[in-house]
């Protein structure tokens, strides 16, 4: 476990020469002078991958947008780069719903308009989805021109806690979603007491098999950082998604409020299970100190993949 909560998508900002359209199953090395940031990725991947026990994806352009586009083209492990040259193509027949910030219901209203496809969007005049849709028109008719100004800062705030993983076959079973979702509770609950925070409330985070993203959550619960407690919430949200109509690819789950750990978990004094659940995970949590994390698996997390 790292000493201090990641995220689950960190960003680099790089100066150097890029590889247009190189796109990887697996990291390979890239000796030539004039791809420098891929040698600094393909190195902090494997760093990242030896020193942590996880594998990274990495995703690669010109700005934030596309970068966060490309690391999602090959998970896991996968390395995918968007030149400048092939922005354009690239985006043209991917969903609207790529585009971050747009969810269901904005998907809906654009449906409404016949926009689809990013390249509907790129149809439209800029001043006719800025009258349709206001601020958010002029955003989408740059980020569909792949154009992103953010800037990538390097130190912020912690203002959530989460963890994800992507699935090698999607899933649409919810009694095989459910063991997976419990092990990334447990994983939230040791990055939460890292931190010395705790969740006041709870996102869950789903990926379809065709890369529409979902995200419900739970708030205004008092402040936890047991994983028993993370999970309650989390569970009712997956099982009112995961019908078994849609499969997914990706299943993740965030804090939505962060309180001091000081305040975590405080509950009533002759409130019973609560001291049980404490005494239990505190248990737990030192057996896996000591001999790793898959030293003690609780029932609910047996059988998960991911």
């Amino acid at each position: 476990e790292p000493p201090l909560p990641l995220p689950d998508e960190p960003k680099l900002m790089l100066s150097g020469g890029a590889v247009p359209g190189l796109k990887a199953s697996r990291i390979e090395p890239a000796p030539s002078p004039e791809r420098c940031p891929v040698e600094a990725l393909t190195r902090f991947a494997r760093k990242v991958q030896t020193d942590v026990g996880i594998t990274v994806s990495v995703g690669l352009s010109h700005n934030k947008f596309l970068a966060k586009l490309a690391s999602d083209l090959d998970k896991p492990r996968g390395f995918s780069v968007i030149g400048r040259a092939e922005t354009l193509d690239f985006l043209a027949e991917r969903p609207v719903g790529s585009i971050w910030g747009v969810g269901k219901a904005m998907q809906e209203k654009l449906a409404e308009d016949g926009i689809r496809l990013i390249r509907d969007i790129r149809a439209k005049d800029e001043a006719e989805l800025f009258r349709r849709y206001g601020g958010e028109g002029g955003r989408l008719h740059r980020l569909s021109r792949g154009v992103d100004a953010r800037k990538v800062t390097p130190q912020r705030e912690t203002r959530s806690v989460s963890a994800e993983t992507t699935f090698d076959e999607d899933i649409r079973d919810v009694d095989a979603l459910l063991p997976i979702l419990w092990r990334l509770c447990e994983k939230l609950a040791r990055r939460l007491k890292a931190a010395e925070l705790a969740a006041t409330g709870i996102s869950l985070k789903l990926k379809t098999a065709d890369f529409r993203i979902l995200t419900r959550s739970r708030m205004g619960h008092e402040p936890t950082q047991l994983a028993k407690r993370l999970f309650a919430p989390a569970r009712e949200l997956l099982q009112a998604e995961a019908t078994g109509r849609v499969a997914f690819r990706l299943i993740g789950i965030g804090t939505t409020g962060l309180a001091p750990a000081a305040g975590a978990d405080r509950g009533d004094l002759l409130d019973s299970e609560l001291k049980r659940d404490i005494a239990t995970e505190t248990a737990m949590d030192r057996i896996r100190a000591k001999f790793g994390n898959a030293a003690v698996i609780r029932g609910t997390g047996l059988g998960a993949r991911g």
